[in-house]
């Protein structure tokens, strides 16, 4: 039996409104992604994904991202600081990705203990409106984290300890950002440290349907495509288009570019419906 993937990656705010916008341009012209035999969510990924799989429909999902933000949507920026932590830490980890998962996540931590991000409890309840659902499907979904003492890939999904709220807290844990996320005597990271997509989770099936927001192999981390192409499987790797590069603007975590970043991820659905259609039939 064929066995379908979907993938979705990390990318922050304007992450998620972009890949639920494209999502609900597909669907409206015939294809629907979320019926994937197995989906995989990285950072905002994890998001969408538990959104996807919730039962609540693209349409309604798709109204939600062109509401105008409000005043619980706290700023955050990715900012040159944050860069440069990311640089040093890929510098000291000399080619080795689990070692960045640790260099990374020990930097996550001291600037919690510094008070320099928000609580675990802030950042829950951030994380809390962007659900609609707080439970696992009945459905693969596979949400991804790295834990900080040993810098692993870790994957939580139905059926584990983990609840799903505290898998995609974990997931979204972006360091030096957010604060690291403790899950049963255990702390964890974005599993974004370890690939922006972490699409060869998605091994066993055939075709895989990729939507990254940024779709780049640096250092030790590998892109979808390097990651797809050595599994040899059949795939679309979905970035976005020079409108959407746009509207998502340079800073991924600015709520006022969620809604026309959802608009563009939906306008641009319709310059790969056949391509898609081609693949995942």
């Amino acid at each position: 039996m064929t066995r379908r993937g979907l993938v979705l990656g990390g990318g922050g705010i304007t992450g998620i409104a972009w890949e639920t916008g494209l999502l609900a341009g597909l669907a409206e012209a015939g294809v629907d992604l979320t019926v994937a035999d197995r989906v995989v969510g990285t950072s905002a990924g994890s998001i969408v994904g538990a959104q996807v799989t919730s039962g609540v429909g693209l349409e309604e999902l798709y109204r939600r991202q062109l509401l105008p933000p409000t005043d619980t949507d706290p700023p955050a920026r990715i900012g040159v600081g944050v860069v440069a932590q990311f640089a040093l830490g890929l510098l000291a980890s000399r080619g080795d990705v689990e070692r960045f998962g640790r260099v990374l996540g020990r930097r996550a931590v001291r600037l919690v203990a510094a008070g320099r991000t928000p609580s675990v409890e802030e950042r829950y309840a951030q994380v809390r409106r962007r659900l609609t659902s707080t439970t696992w499907p009945d459905r693969d979904l596979v949400v991804t984290a790295v834990e900080v003492a040993t810098g692993e890939l870790v994957r939580f999904g139905p059926g584990g300890d983990a609840g799903l709220e505290d898998a995609v807290n974990a997931s979204c844990a972006v360091p030096c950002v957010y604060p690291p996320i403790p899950i049963l005597g255990r702390t964890y990271v974005d599993g974004g440290v370890r690939s922006g997509t972490n699409a060869d989770l998605a091994e066993g099936c055939d075709p895989v349907v990729v939507l990254a927001p940024a779709d780049r192999g640096v250092g030790p981390l590998r892109s979808a495509r390097q990651q797809l192409t050595d599994l040899g499987v059949a795939h679309l790797v979905i970035t976005p288009d020079a409108d959407a590069r746009a509207a998502i603007g340079r800073n991924v975590l600015d709520p006022a570019a969620r809604p026309p970043s959802a608009r563009a991820g939906h306008a641009q659905a319709a310059a790969w419906v056949d391509r898609v259609r081609a693949l995942w039939g």
